[in-house]
């Protein structure tokens, strides 16, 4: 028996096992194919080759079915791009269509490298020893729960709040015709309220591991459910020694003060927290010690600033730790 050919029209591409990314123009969506967990990296920078992305590089109207987006439709939806820039403008922007199984797995993804990242960069402030990952989950846990409570309360005060809108607008307008500053939220002294805390409610996935571990740590020092403080950088300043003594002015702390007289190497000094070793050699004096990461920059911006590039800030370690041997 003669073998059968079957027949599919040339515009036509099956393709298994992807994660789609949508966009809607107009009336007409489109789709592109990509690997299974790539989209999400690809969109936080950590991947950064399209073939390593993309199943094929090219518009659909329909994944499933093979049917490939006519050039027509493209030029009137995404006037001015080339097939390769909206496949590109798609991949940025789409909305990602994944499976429950995939999401699952994605969001266990990013928990697992937040809760690396938080532990990695925050220590016990007095032993600067740092905590198991198992601890820090437990941590940010407690955290959850206590933004996801603080988040259903002021739902409910809200709620019950416009049960009696009418009586609560009327009260506000009296308030405010007499008294302007009553509505400012005050602390229980008086005074100006401070503001919220950092809350923490969990991983997304439509967020950046590393962007997501900074608010945990913004959270965990906040809270201290846990006694957390940044692990501190260790760097090595090098400048040379006619630099050192010149003398620069510090920005009054308050109006009418005088401004403080210091030197170069006071200044950079100030920057250091702990001093590790202090040497000149020749013409160039090097010291190595730990700052604190709020400070790095401020470090730098004098150096940039008062030097004019002569002396640098080189990072030896971005988290100094003391772990358990």
């Amino acid at each position: 028996m003669p073998s059968q050919m079957i027949n599919q029209p040339s515009n036509q591409i099956k393709l298994t096992n992807v994660s789609l990314v949508r966009m809607k123009k107009g009336k007409k969506r489109y789709e592109i194919a990509c690997y299974k967990n790539t989209v999400t990296s690809f969109r936080a920078g950590h991947e950064t080759n399209l073939d390593d992305v993309l199943q094929i590089p090219n518009v659909f109207l329909n994944v499933s079915k093979g049917q490939v987006a006519p050039n027509d439709d493209l030029k009137k939806s995404f006037p001015g791009l080339t097939r390769d820039q909206i496949v590109l403008e798609i991949l940025n922007k789409g909305e990602i269509q994944v499976g429950e199984k995939e999401r699952g797995a994605e969001l266990e993804r990013v928990h697992k490298e937040v809760i690396e990242i938080v532990a990695g960069r925050l220590v016990d402030p007095k032993s600067k020893r740092v905590y198991t990952a198992g601890m820090i989950e437990k941590a940010l846990d407690q955290l959850s729960s206590q933004g996801g409570q603080a988040g259903r309360h002021a739902g409910k005060t809200g709620d019950e709040g416009s049960k009696d809108g009418s009586k609560s607008r009327d009260r506000s307008a009296a308030t405010a015709a007499t008294d302007s500053g009553a509505n400012t939220p005050k602390d229980q002294d008086g005074t100006p309220a401070s503001k919220p805390k950092p809350l923490w409610t969990g991983v997304t996935t439509t967020r950046s591991a590393k962007s997501q571990a900074l608010d945990a740590m913004k959270a965990l020092i906040a809270a201290q459910p846990i006694p957390v403080a940044r692990a501190r950088m260790r760097l090595r300043i090098t400048c040379p020694t006619s630099v050192l003594k010149q003398t620069v002015k510090s920005a009054p702390k308050a109006e009418g003060e005088e401004p403080e007289r210091g030197t170069v190497k006071d200044k950079i000094l100030s920057f250091v927290e702990q001093v590790e070793t202090q040497d000149v050699s020749g013409e160039e004096w090097e010291v190595t010690g730990f700052v604190e990461p709020g400070s790095f920059k401020g470090l730098g911006e004098f150096i940039s600033a008062q030097t004019k590039g002569r002396a640098r800030a080189e990072v030896l370690d971005m988290a100094v730790t003391h772990e358990e041997k």
